[in-house]
């Protein structure tokens, strides 16, 4: 597995060997050792999961009270993932990264504590999986609006043409949102 740094500190690309033959393919998404060496956590205290079809957007979410770093990765179909950097002293808060994650590429990302994360459904359907660090705490959670422009993040996709849940509809503004120090 290759780990590399991306644009946004603490953020980390991660990409498996994908076998692939007149079956299909394989690829190792986890390997305890590597995680170990490259510095990340290999202690996970639960896994997420969910199916959505296109357009579905989901976030900008993350949770002060018990921060979770995830481990992020598409099983079938792609989404526009993205991760913004929430933390006030960090020369990069405010900024946010995006990078496609496929079934096909098997691309993952590894989300600190510290940031916020969304993703968009780019395929007709999509499944999305996630290793978390803490568990989930309802009233730790916060959400970012998606569509803030402070933020500018391209979604590309028809404002109109997103599908949010009611949570993500009424969003906290950037400016406004509690973030970390």
């Amino acid at each position: 597995m290759k780990i590399e740094a991306t644009a946004l500190p603490g953020v980390m690309l991660l990409t498996p060997a994908i076998y692939r033959d007149d079956r299909g393919a394989f690829s190792e998404t986890f390997n305890l050792r590597q995680m170990a060496e490259a510095g990340l956590p290999t202690n996970w205290v639960q896994d997420n999961a969910s199916i959505s079809r296109k357009n579905v957007l989901r976030g900008i979410h993350y949770q002060i009270v018990q921060p979770q770093q995830k481990l992020v990765r598409v099983t079938h179909g792609a989404v526009l993932d993205v991760a913004v950097d929430l933390r006030r002293s960090s020369p990069a808060f405010g900024r946010h990264m995006a990078m496609e994650l496929s079934g096909d590429n098997g691309r993952m990302l590894w989300i600190p504590e510290g940031f916020g994360h969304a993703f968009l459904v780019l395929s007709e359907v999509a499944g999305f999986a996630y290793k978390v660090t803490d568990y989930y705490s309802p009233e730790g959670e916060r959400t970012i609006l998606w569509n803030d422009p402070e933020l500018a993040i391209p979604w590309a996709l028809a404002e109109g043409d997103a599908i949010v849940s009611e949570k993500d509809r009424n969003g906290t503004r950037f400016r406004d949102a509690e973030v970390f120090s």
